[in-house]
């Protein structure tokens, strides 16, 4: 009981980031229809941005926790939002127009240049930092094991449900959100409409990836150390969530993150950690062979 609790708050505290990460991918993919290969790599941009910072603060002697995360996802947001903005430009709005492989074919190729250039800047070792949130909550003892809730996947936790609710209101209450699933509809004629699609696209863009830079601090919080390649497999568990919860639908890419990683803890925990990944894409391939819109995706109708 104390162990499948202790994994419960593992599962979701890791389900978060991937959900985090997620909803960036179904905005995108729900905007203009294409995924965002590069997106896991903005996340990988904003741990090493998060460590920069964080370093910097305590350069200068700042030891203040909520001011030191304040500043650091301040920073991590807007820089990375820049990025995001960047790989718009450069990797999807010259292609809008062709076939869908050539975009597919650019992100791949910013991806690599991401991490290529982090590589070649920041070097391929691992980069810690000193702990930022110590400290937690013993919940209960039971048999000699203690269940404990860390400060840090409090955080988390708190920030991912926070970021959710402002997100869904945003989408479904605003302005922005009314034109963007204008565009995700027909991008033609909401440009007739006198909406601008190139800025609505590139502010879609700009909030995934503000959301993979919280996720990417997050992370930096709660494990102290990252490398070049994170982006890689979180990108990858991410745009698994998206499709598990129905891709192009933003409670499911959180009910597909949290779902990835609750499996993930309770595999390693009871049966074998090396094969926690084949359970989770297992589970995905079942998920898509009797419902292919995924848990709360709708099927697309092709327009004719």
């Amino acid at each position: 009981m104390a162990l499948a609790l202790q994994q419960l708050i593992n599962g979701l505290t890791l389900g978060a980031v991937y959900g985090l990460i997620a909803i960036g991918y179904t905005m995108v993919y729900g905007i203009i229809g294409m995924i965002n290969f590069a997106h896991g790599d903005i996340y990988m941009v904003s741990a090493f941005i998060a460590i920069s910072v964080f370093t910097l603060l305590a350069t200068f002697g700042i030891s203040s926790v909520p001011l030191s995360l304040l500043v650091v996802l301040l920073v991590a947001v807007l820089f990375t939002s820049v990025y995001g903005w960047t790989v718009e430009r450069t990797a999807y709005r010259p292609l809008r127009g062709s076939t869908r492989l050539a975009p597919l074919i650019s992100a791949i190729g910013m991806s690599i240049f991401l991490q290529n250039m982090v590589q070649l800047t920041q070097g391929a070792r691992v980069k810690p930092i000193a702990p930022v949130l110590v400290g937690g909550v013993d919940l209960l003892t039971v048999d000699g094991f203690t269940v404990h809730l860390a400060y840090s996947q409090v955080l988390i936790i708190v920030v991912t449900v926070t970021l959710m609710a402002a997100f869904t209101w945003l989408i479904t209450r605003t302005s922005f959100g009314r034109q963007q699933r204008s565009c995700e509809q027909d991008r033609t004629m909401t440009a007739l409409l006198g909406i601008n699609v190139d800025r609505t696209i590139s502010l879609t863009f700009m909030l995934g990836a503000a959301l993979a830079a919280v996720a990417g601090v997050m992370v930096t919080v709660y494990y102290g150390v990252v490398d070049f390649f994170i982006g890689f497999v979180a990108g990858i568990k991410a745009f698994t969530a998206a499709v598990l919860g129905g891709i192009g639908s933003l409670p499911g890419a959180m009910l597909g993150g949290l779902l990835i990683g609750l499996i993930e803890a309770f595999w390693a925990a009871y049966l074998s950690a090396e094969y926690k990944d084949v359970a989770t894409f297992s589970i995905l391939i079942l998920v898509l062979m009797f419902r292919p819109s995924g848990l709360l995706g709708r099927p697309e109708v092709e327009k004719v």
